[in-house]
């Protein structure tokens, strides 16, 4: 029987689960860096798998070669608890940009991107490149090809709804853009839009300063930085976001806003 979760996944022998997994790859992600084929052998030289059987959650590195220290695909899915899959982490990295160490301190401890702590000299020098929060590197463009791939795998999987916790306000507004919409957190949402609009409380806080640009209420990607910054004065959480397979939800709550 096919499982329906990634838990039941999980039970299954590793060569079975490391091909429904593999599902989650764009077909133009292995074409764009020429890796073998999903279903081969080869791909298990530049692909890294967490998927304990009794875990209901998954993690999945795709590198494009060998030993090189960030994959091009990083995703991390769990369960709900009513068996619904759930994006806790997807990130794509372009191997050929800079690299910002963001995601650890000077002295080696990791940040959890910046969640946990922050190294501000690496913060302020991908800032400065034209990154937003958390990323290490820039992004490959490819969040649309990604989006129908992860829908696929959904529906593989027997499901017409999944689940996504976006880690920053820049990623909340990207996924609103690509048909979700809010299970929890839109009036948050809305009241950030509230607050970076004309006369809006969060603006007089835009102080110059490396994370609080004056202009930033005009600019998502900087918005984003700012909140990073503690501009709310609390942190950025407790959003969880859903998509039914196929169809778009047309939420904005950042209209007329550039990136």
């Amino acid at each position: 029987m096919k499982p329906t979760t990634i838990g039941g996944i999980n039970n299954l022998p590793e060569d079975e689960k490391r091909s429904i997994y593999m599902r989650v790859v764009p077909r133009a992600l292995i074409e764009r860096f020429h890796l073998p084929s999903p279903d081969s052998q080869r791909i298990k030289h530049f692909t890294k798998f967490k998927f304990a059987p009794g875990s209901s959650d998954v993690e999945l590195f795709l590198f494009h070669e060998e030993r090189f220290p960030d994959p091009i695909l990083y995703g991390h899915l769990t369960d709900t608890l009513n068996g619904q899959i759930h994006i806790l982490l997807y990130i794509m990295n372009d191997p050929a940009s800079p690299r910002f160490n963001v995601d650890v301190t000077p002295d080696g401890q990791t940040t959890k991107f910046g969640t946990l702590r922050r190294n501000l000299d690496a913060e302020r020098a991908a800032l400065s490149d034209g990154l937003a929060p958390g990323q290490v590197r820039r992004g490959l463009s490819m969040l649309a090809e990604a989006i129908q791939t992860f829908e696929n795998f959904v529906e593989y999987l027997g499901h017409e709804i999944y689940f996504v916790e976006p880690l920053y306000y820049h990623n909340a507004i990207i996924f609103e853009r690509h048909g979700f919409t809010y299970q929890e957190g839109r009036r948050f949402m809305e009241r950030i839009q509230a607050g970076f609009s004309a006369n809006g409380d969060l603006l007089p806080r835009l102080d110059g300063s490396a994370f609080r640009q004056p202009g930033a209420g005009n600019s998502i990607r900087l918005r984003s930085w700012a909140i990073h910054d503690g501009i709310l004065g609390e942190p950025f959480t407790s959003v969880t976001m859903y998509k039914r397979v196929g169809k778009s939800a047309g939420i904005n709550t950042c209209p007329n806003c550039a990136w």
